[in-house]
C-alpha cells in the first residue's frame, strides 16, 4: 500500500519504483519462456494463467497487465526471432548483396548467447500448426513484420513503400521467413540445434530469398544465389 506523508505543505508518495522499458521487457521475456515450457510440457488448454505467473515468480495481476491472454505470452520469444532478421535487414549495406549479407550476419533469435531461446521459439511455432490461438498471435507478429520489410525495400529502391511491387517484395520476403522458420522447427526434432542444422537453416533461407528476389527483377535488389 502507498505510504503518503504531509510535511511542511509538502506531500511526499513513498512506494515501489516506476518500472522501466528495460525492466518491463526483461519480465516479460521470462514470463514468456515460462509459459512456453508450461505449453510445450502440457499443452495449451491443461496450462492456467496462474500457472504461468507461478513459474514465472509474479503475481497474476502482473501477468495480465502484461498480457490480454494466456496464448499472447509467447509474443516476446516469437518476436526475437522476428527482430533477427529486421535487425539484418536493416544493417544490410548498401552497394552489398542481400543473400551473401545474410549468409554472414544472420542468425534466427535475436540477442540469444545459448540455444534455450532458439529452442523455445522452435517449440512455439511446432505448437502454432496444432494451436489455433498461437497461431493468430504468431500470424499477427509476422504481418507487423511485415512493415518493417516494406520500408526498408522502398528505401533500398527509392520507390514508395505502398508501390504494388515493393508491397509484393515483403510478402514474398516474409512467407520465405516463415516457411524456413517451419522447416528449421520440423529439422531440429531429433537432432537439436547443432552448428550444422543452424548453417543449413541460413543456407536455405538464402537460397530461398534469393529466388525470389530473382523472380521480381522489377526491383533494383535482385540479388544473385
Amino acid at each position: 500500500m502507498e505510504d503518503v506523508r504531509v510535511d511542511s505543505g509538502r506531500t511526499s508518495r513513498r512506494g515501489r519504483p516506476p518500472v522501466s522499458d528495460e525492466q518491463r521487457g526483461r519480465q516479460r521475456l521470462d514470463i514468456s519462456r515460462h509459459a512456453v515450457r508450461l505449453f510445450a510440457e502440457q499443452g495449451v488448454a491443461a496450462t492456467s494463467g496462474e500457472q504461468i505467473a507461478r513459474a514465472a515468480g509474479v503475481s497474476e495481476r502482473t501477468l495480465w497487465r502484461y498480457f490480454p491472454t494466456k496464448e499472447s505470452c509467447v509474443e516476446p520469444l516469437l518476436t526475437k526471432m522476428l527482430d533477427a532478421f529486421r535487425t539484418v535487414l536493416h544493417a544490410w549495406p548498401p552497394g552489398a548483396g542481400l543473400i551473401e549479407h545474410l549468409r554472414a550476419a544472420y542468425r534466427p533469435v535475436l540477442d540469444s548467447s545459448s540455444g534455450e531461446d532458439v529452442e523455445a521459439v522452435l517449440a512455439v511455432v511446432r505448437m502454432t500448426h496444432d494451436e489455433p490461438a498461437l497461431r493468430a498471435a504468431y500470424l499477427v507478429l509476422r504481418e507487423r513484420a511485415e512493415e518493417t520489410f516494406t520500408d526498408v525495400l522502398a528505401a533500398r529502391t527509392g520507390m514508395p513503400p505502398e508501390t504494388f511491387e515493393v508491397r509484393v517484395q515483403a510478402a514474398a520476403m516474409n512467407a520465405v521467413l516463415k516457411v524456413a522458420a517451419d522447416e528449421f522447427a520440423r529439422e531440429t526434432v531429433g537432432r537439436g540445434i547443432t552448428p550444422e542444422v543452424l548453417n543449413d537453416h541460413r543456407e536455405q533461407l538464402a537460397h530461398a530469398l534469393g529466388l525470389v528476389t530473382r523472380s521480381l527483377s522489377s526491383l533494383s535488389v535482385t540479388d544473385a544465389d
